[in-house]
């Protein structure tokens, strides 16, 4: 069976189960502070659960993208190792809210398993929860045991403890025991030796869990209680590649048709064999799974960064190049030509694979590109950690600072200090790499308590399209301490006009009066599992009073004019450089906006005026603001509308308009584009591959920006001598410059002439060897000229010349090329060790070699210390 038709089989499934079947969420959680990425498949349902929300239908299917890189969830170290876990996997789930229970639950996953897949039913066990003796005080899962015994023997039910089946979304939030299935696909003859049910939840890598029954009935209180839900849900998961495994009959994940493709793909690029030897098998698998991870989460709007999620992405990118470099052999970019078979592959099932493709070829090859440069840089680095090393042995923070600065792991050191017989201090790194865990813990704890009920308000609606301005009531609250933040209140109201941070639009500020006089100043706003959050640093004093909520009015405004510039920018661009652009990513701030887009080339100055006239001739025209609100999604698309890759939207959107600009978007715009006034771009640049980015500006600070800019030409004229014509005044002074800089080169040379006279005088003969060591006056480049000069003219010769400029030393060393070989010299060695009297380090050819440092005053005994070189 092929793993489309496992996947279409599930989906069907459940869709006869009248199931409503929904499309895999981003991989990227947006609104949700405790996640990075969609870690399971319920993740995507956390405000369903939490009852923040209300499904489209209590009974929802789904297979879910999945990634488990950091936090509580983190497989990336195993990834390669064995043959069964992944970064990135599919989740196929089936979830009841407050609908069916665990008889239906368990029920149908029997039945999907043994009368559909076929599954053998000698082949699997299950465990339920056998309860608990701590502070829960949970009793054993009899009812799912009572109905498990209608389906398989006794003896293949097996209780679990807290760790294994007791699932939990987080510190707090629902929770309930789970019903785990696994299969046992070892040989008879293995069978025969254990009895299968000692290996369940033993990590053997053919005795796995396919498939957990979660059945949320309580939540988690955030002081570590539990409370009976008012209505109980299922929430399942299946590892999609374990049941290609299982039901493709071999025994890796990796050798089902999920992987083999990318997997024979690696093999052709590299001119490598898998199956033959553990290390490449190793270095392939990890290549085969991590370039799924790093290509979904591009197509999913996040690219690799030196933060957040963008971080994790790079991290497991270079994680496979350099599994790349070390055991396949590969010096230049390969990983990016897999993109195509992964698109073949798995587009008809994820088709934001195929629409994507070229980005995502593209950004992985820079990547590429710049981290084989970023390793050439760290090789360097780590010979001179080995050079530095005593007792052959490499201390552990110089390795720690390798992978934290180059991104070299551990076991890359370990094998090249190995080929140079040293070796590795281990726990040395590893005290540095929990410090550095310890720092960042510290950072970012926060506390948390409860929710604090006022009053039971399913609606909490948003009314801050119409009005800045609503009497309100305060539902619910909570404190948080945070190492960051410090302590503070999270506030939700009945209704609320301020608008909270999404869509790259930042959230509103403003405060609430209090019948009593008080004020209680909202320092931001935003949105968590559906739910919108007041951010203050105070509560009211009186919290059932009604209070007057007020928005900010300028922050609003100036919000509202950049992000409308971000739609008609974004209808410029797709104008002017083609329909292929497509966004990227925004960020829209009262002061600026920013706009990050698809394109392969850079936006050159004409096109750039093109585009800012374009959205400033949009402007003039005084476009009204056309609004469909709650507007059936294929309704809107229909009409025209733009839709983001990477945004979740449900059925029902809103649509904004203006003049020929339509997108789907639910942030704050101006109710005509002649409000904006003036738009102006300040930078164009790439930001990876393939992705360029505009920073621009509007209204006020537009006229700011031109304020400025008078004040400075002022400022410019003022200092000319034609005050009156400063385009040739300036033109005149680069004039004298440039003929300054003809003349001060020519006088350089005669001095370099007439300072080789004179240096060739004061060459001694020590051991045979032509020998100077001399601080002079010239800057780099003229060292270097007479070192060659002098060198022409003579045989044997071993120079060292310190000079320092703008406060900084700078030692040249030239050794003849006979000498190089007969006396076995090098230039670069011995200026990499005599830089360390200046502070500094450098390196270059045998015969020429340079090092730069910031103590000048250790020139001197760096030209004292040449001498021992040839003696």
């Amino acid at each position: 069976m092929k793993s489309q038709d496992i996947r279409n089989t599930f989906l069907d499934f459940f869709e006869k189960k009248e199931h409503l079947i929904v499309p895999s969420a981003p991989m990227v959680v947006k609104n949700d502070p405790t996640l990075m990425f969609v870690n399971s498949g319920m993740a995507p349902f956390k405000e369903y659960f939490l009852g923040n929300s209300e499904p489209k239908k209590n009974r929802i299917s789904d297979t879910q993208k999945c990634l488990r890189v950091s936090g509580k969830h983190n497989d990336l170290e195993e990834v390669g190792y064995d043959t069964y876990h992944h970064t990135l996997f599919e989740m196929l789930g089936n979830w009841s809210f407050g609908d069916y229970f665990k008889k239906e639950a368990i029920a149908w996953a029997w039945e999907l398993l043994t009368e559909v897949y076929g599954i053998d039913k000698d082949l699997l066990y299950v465990t339920v929860f056998e309860g608990s003796d701590d502070a829960d005080n949970l009793k054993m899962d009899t009812e799912a045991y009572d109905i498990w015994k209608q389906y398989i023997a006794e003896d293949r039910i097996l209780k679990g403890n807290k760790k294994d089946n007791f699932w939990e979304m987080g510190d707090q939030g629902p929770c309930g025991p789970c019903s785990e299935i696994h299969v046992d696909i070892r040989s008879a003859e293995e069978k025969a030796k254990v009895d299968g049910k000692t290996l369940v939840n033993m990590d053997h890598p053919q005795v796995v869990e396919i498939w957990n029954l979660v059945f949320m009935q309580y939540n988690r209180k955030a002081n570590g209680s539990l409370e009976v839900l008012p209505n109980k849900h299922i929430d399942t998961g299946m590892g999609f590649e374990r049941l290609c495994m299982v039901l493709q009959g071999v025994q890796s994940n990796y050798d089902t048709d999920v992987f083999t493709p990318i997997i024979r793909e690696i093999e052709t690029i590299t001119n490598s064999s898998y199956g033959k030897d553990e290390k490449v098998d190793v270095a392939i698998r990890v290549i085969s799974d991590h370039v799924r991870a790093v290509a979904f989460s591009i197509a999913d709007g996040q690219l690799p960064s030196n933060t957040g999620a963008g971080y994790v992405i790079r991290r497991i990118l270079r994680r496979a190049i350099r599994y790349g470099f070390t055991f396949l052999n590969q010096k230049e970019p390969f990983i990016y030509k897999l993109t195509e078979t992964l698109s073949n592959q798995m587009g008809d099932a994820f088709p934001e694979l195929k629409s994507q493709e070229r980005l995502i070829e593209n950004v992985i090859k820079e990547e590429e590109n710049s981290f084989l440069r970023t390793l050439d840089q760290g090789l360097l680095l780590l010979d001179k950690v080995i050079d530095d090393s005593k007792d052959k042995t490499i201390d552990g923070a110089k390795a720690f600072e390798l992978y934290d600065t180059y991104g070299f792991p551990l076991d890359l050191t370990q094998l090249i200090a190995r080929e140079k017989g040293y070796s590795v201090n281990e726990e040395g790194f590893k005290t540095e790499m929990q410090k550095q865990k310890d720092r960042s813990r510290a950072a970012s704890a926060s506390e948390t308590s409860d929710w604090v009920i006022l009053k039971e308000d399913d609606t909490e609606e948003f009314i801050g399209y119409d009005t800045l301005t609503a009497d309100v009531k305060l539902t619910r609250y909570r404190k948080v301490t945070s190492k960051k933040d410090g302590e503070h209140y999270q506030l939700v109201f009945n209704m609320t006009p301020f608008y909270p941070e999404g869509g790259g639009q930042v959230g509103d500020k403003g405060y609430i009066e209090v019948p009593n006089g008080d004020v209680v100043y909202i320092t931001d706003t935003k949105k968590e599992n559906n739910v919108i959050i007041h951010i203050t640093k105070n509560l009211p004093s009186d919290l059932d009073d009604t209070f007057k909520a007020m928005v900010s009015d300028e922050h609003r405004r100036l919000s509202a004019s950049n992000h409308t510039a971000t739609h008609l920018l974004h209808q410029a661009l797709r104008t002017i450089l083609g329909t292929h652009v497509e966004q990227k990513g925004s960020l829209v701030k009262p002061a600026s906006l920013r706009f990050d887009f698809s394109h392969f080339s850079k936006v050159d100055a004409d096109q750039l005026q093109e585009i800012e006239d374009f959205v400033n001739a949009r402007i003039r025209e005084n476009l009204e603001l056309e609004e469909y609100r709650n507007i059936p999604m294929q309704q809107a698309l229909d009409k025209g509308a733009i839709a983001l890759f990477g945004e979740k939207y449900g059925d029902s959107v809103r649509a904004i308009k203006f003049g020929q600009s339509m997108e789907l978007c639910g942030g704050t715009h101006v109710q005509n584009t002649g409000d904006i006034w003036y738009f102006k771009i300040k930078s164009e640049s790439a930001i990876a591959a393939g992705i360029r980015r505009i920073e621009a500006i509007t209204n006020v600070a537009v006229g700011d920006y031109f304020e400025d800019v008078e004040k400075q030409f002022e400022s410019i004229k003022s200092v000319l001598k034609n005050s009156n014509e400063p385009v040739k005044a300036v033109q005149a002074l680069q004039d004298e410059n440039a003929n300054l800089k003809k003349q001060i080169e020519a006088l350089l040379k005669d001095k370099a002439k007439n300072l080789k006279g004179e240096l060739k005088n004061e060459i001694s003969e020590v051991n045979g060897v032509q020998f100077l060591a001399k601080k002079v006056d010239l800057d780099g480049a003229g060292i270097k000229d007479l070192c060659f000069d002098l060198g022409s003219n003579m045989d044997n010769l071993f120079l060292l010349f310190g000079s320092e400029t703008n406060g900084k030393a700078i030692l040249s060393c030239y050794i003849s090329k006979e000498l190089v070989a007969a006396k076995d010299l090098n230039a670069g060695n011995i200026v990499r060790e005599l830089g360390k009297h200046i502070q500094g380090g450098g390196g270059g050819q045998p015969f020429f070699a340079t090092a730069g440092g910031k103590n000048p005053a250790g020139i001197d005994a760096a030209l004292d210390s040449a001498k021992s070189y040839i003696e």
